[in-house]
């Protein structure tokens, strides 16, 4: 079994790098520096514990990666990408495990438009990546927890050889049936990853964190969607997850602070906020302070401001005006 992963940036880089360290027979797909930096100097995967430099195989784009049978594809790039990264496997078999390594809810659908076999993994790791050939995870000696299951529902033997690969490389995971039920508690948890890219260090018990996670329950009740809830997750979670630095940093903010401090241009608020967003239209449900959330990634990203150029007071403002 090769995994082919789509996207080496922060998770996608760190549970690539973490399986070819160990032994596992891995292709990576990385773009523009950070795919220079990666041939010629292979992955650093930096961590509380220390660092280590991995040889991973890397190319350029899907087709130089030559996906055929017998390969397994991690999709790591953002959901705002998922459409162009399933245009650019037309010719890859139909019967190619697809593996959403990605935050928001509806990847999984789309994969499932085009591939008989997709696969959800609720993403609990705080990877980070902000140069290139470079990815760090604060947290050890267990990186992150990686749970897969079917989707939209079950488990089979990908499911259980994923999470027994992963499991040998430093991560926890588990195969589970009900795993779509963990990504929509997951996503509840990212509605406020706009505000911190913002603002900065937040809260995340209150004000617009706790105001945007509000809204995102009473959609999914509205809906009628089932989510994994607190006890659930804090079960599952237990102390695994453990954030300590790295030479004495602490971690710096989360997927869409970083892609605002990268400056891409683009960021998954409208995967993440709009998603609530979107049900909330559906159902009846107002949904003001996730489309205010919405709207403010996308303008971070476009302008090229830099995360924590704005402050919770003016965002609450907005919500007035």
């Amino acid at each position: 079994m090769r995994f082919v992963v789509i996207g080496a940036g922060a998770i996608g880089g760190l549970v690539g790098g973490r399986l070819a360290h160990h032994g596992h027979d891995v292709m990576l797909v990385a773009r523009g520096a950070h795919h220079d930096a990666i041939r010629d100097h292979g992955l650093l995967i930096r961590s509380p514990e220390g660092e280590v430099r991995v040889p991973a195989p890397v190319v350029a784009d899907v087709d130089a990666a030559g996906i055929g049978e017998g390969d397994v594809v991690l999709l790591a790039v953002k959901g705002q990408d998922t459409p162009t990264i399933l245009d650019s496997l037309a010719a890859a078999p139909r019967s190619t495990p697809i593996v959403c390594l990605q935050n928001g809810v509806d990847n999984e659908r789309q994969a499932l438009r085009r591939f008989e076999r997709v696969y959800a993994v609720p993403v609990m790791c705080p990877a980070a990546h902000l140069e290139p050939g470079v990815v760090e995870v604060s947290s050890a000696p267990i990186a992150g927890i990686f749970d897969i299951g079917r989707y939209p529902t079950g488990v089979d033997d990908v499911a259980e050889a994923f999470a027994a690969a992963l499991s040998s490389s430093g991560f926890s995971s588990e195969a589970r049936p009900d795993v779509m039920r963990f990504k929509w508690a997951k996503l509840l948890m990212n509605l406020a990853n706009a505000l911190e890219a913002a603002c900065g260090q937040i809260d995340q018990r209150t004000g617009l964190a706790a105001a945007a996670r509000a809204e995102g329950r009473e959609v999914m009740e509205a809906a009628g969607i089932d989510r994994a809830r607190s006890a659930e997750e804090t079960a599952r979670r237990g102390d695994l997850v453990k954030i300590l630095p790295i030479d004495g940093a602490t971690r710096s903010g989360g997927s869409t602070w970083q892609s605002i401090a990268r400056g891409t241009g683009r960021v998954e608020v409208d995967q993440l906020n709009g998603e609530i967003v979107l049900l909330g239209r559906l159902h009846g449900v107002p949904t003001p302070v996730n489309a205010m959330l919405q709207q403010v990634g996308n303008e971070l990203a476009l302008s090229g401001a830099p995360p924590g150029s704005m402050t919770e007071a003016e965002l609450e403002a907005r919500l007035q005006s």
